[in-house]
């Protein structure tokens, strides 16, 4: 189609902060990676990179509203106002903003570790 594969990327990052802002994180990868691994196998990564890369986007759907699974548990243990978590969960969506354009970025900053063992 002459997407270019950061394109791709970038579209699946979306999907899948999106999706985990509706589902679990583990509904989330069960049901779609049998659809998106060959996809993104056309792009020839590595697939320990794509599996850290996924997890991690699955944890930050888990902490983005509306329907962040964890931040109703949060609610439930400290009692605070739903409204009051939104906005303190701010900087980390941010940061995982951050750690995203890393690990797509610079791969090795994933596979490093794996690659050593």
């Amino acid at each position: 189609m002459g997407i270019s594969p950061i394109a791709v990327l970038l579209a699946l990052c979306v999907f899948y902060v999106i999706l985990g802002c509706l589902m679990d994180s583990l509904s989330v990868i069960l049901l779609t990676l049998g659809a998106v691994y060959p996809l993104v196998g056309a792009l020839d990564p590595d697939p320990i990179w794509f599996g850290v890369l996924l997890v991690t986007l699955a944890e930050i759907g888990m902490i983005t509203p509306p329907v962040g699974m964890n931040l109703f548990v949060l609610q439930g243990v400290a009692g605070i106002r739903m409204e009051t978590i939104a906005r303190g969960i701010v900087p980390f969506v941010g940061a995982d903003a951050v750690r995203i354009a890393l690990l797509i970025a610079f791969p090795a900053i994933a596979t490093y570790l794996p690659a050593r063992m």
